[in-house]
Formats: structure tokens, sequence, C-alpha cells
């Protein structure tokens, strides 16, 4: 397909400083979002040819492919670009490991102590000032109240 240079030039400078690069499937998109005055078609072109040659793998997903470069792909933008070793797609930058070191927060007090969480715990504390509950006591279910249905229904005795 036949595209200016500079349209190449810059899907290119893009691939290579993000390191992926996704187009959506709409050949009549009159933009690419990402990459200013370039229509899609000419985006989707550009990086079907690279793919073919090895330079970017593909994944299609719920209409949008995502092109991602390759070892060899980074190489031959290197030598068409200009560029040199040591500038490197923003994929491949380390980010810094400041989040792992962060403590990890505590868990709430009340679950600590047994106490369970939020108005269960209260409940409990309320009802051992009450003497409902002696210090040490755990609750218990008792049954509810027979429902005035109960009996009916499969192998159970009519009265």
């Amino acid at each position: 397909m036949l595209m200016p240079k500079k349209h190449e030039k810059l899907i290119l400078e893009y691939l290579f400083s993000e390191g992926v690069l996704v187009a959506k499937k709409d050949v009549h998109l009159a933009k690419h979002p990402n990459i200013q005055n370039v229509p899609n078609l000419h985006v989707m072109k550009l990086l079907q040819s690279l793919k073919s040659k090895g330079h970017v793998k593909e994944q299609f997903a719920w209409r949008h492919h995502y092109f991602y470069l390759t070892n060899q792909g980074l190489d031959y933008l290197r030598d068409y670009l200009h560029l040199p070793g040591e500038i490197v797609p923003a994929t491949m930058k380390q980010k810094p490991q400041t989040d792992a070191r962060r403590p990890r927060p505590a868990p709430r007090q009340d679950y600590r102590e047994g106490q369970g969480y939020g108005d269960r715990g209260e409940y409990r504390k309320a009802a051992e000032k009450k003497g409902e509950l002696g210090p040490g006591q755990e609750m218990e279910f008792r049954g509810g109240q027979q429902s005035r249905f109960s009996g009916f229904g499969r192998g159970a005795p009519r009265q």
C-alpha cells in the first residue's frame, strides 16, 4: 500500500517508544487515536507488513489488533530510525520497586481480638453488659419457631 514516508516514520517512532501498538479493526477510521494525522488503515497495513517480516507479534481480541515489538523488530527499528542502543521502549524499562516495599495494612483491631467484624462484636459486648451472656459464654442457636406450614410435604405425617 502506498503511504507517505512521514506517516510511516510517525507509526514506527510510536511503536518503538511504547513497544506496543493497538489498532482498532476499522479501515474507515479517519485518524488513529494515538498517532496524530495518520489514518488507521495506514497503521494496520504497516503493522501487517512488519508482522509478516517477524518484527512484531499480533494478538487479536474484541475488534482490536494488539501488536508487540519483538527483539528482531527492536533491532530493525533502531537501524531504521538511527537510534543508539541505550534507548529502549517503555515496555522494557524497569519500574521502581517502591510499591513492593510498602508495608501492608494491619488487620482490624476488633478482628484480632476475636470479636469479629462490625456489629457482631458490639452486640456481644452489649449482651455481656446486660447479663444475658456470662464472660466466656458462647452464643448458641436453639432453633427457630416452628412454622404453621411445617409438617406438610412428602413423607411427613398429617395431623
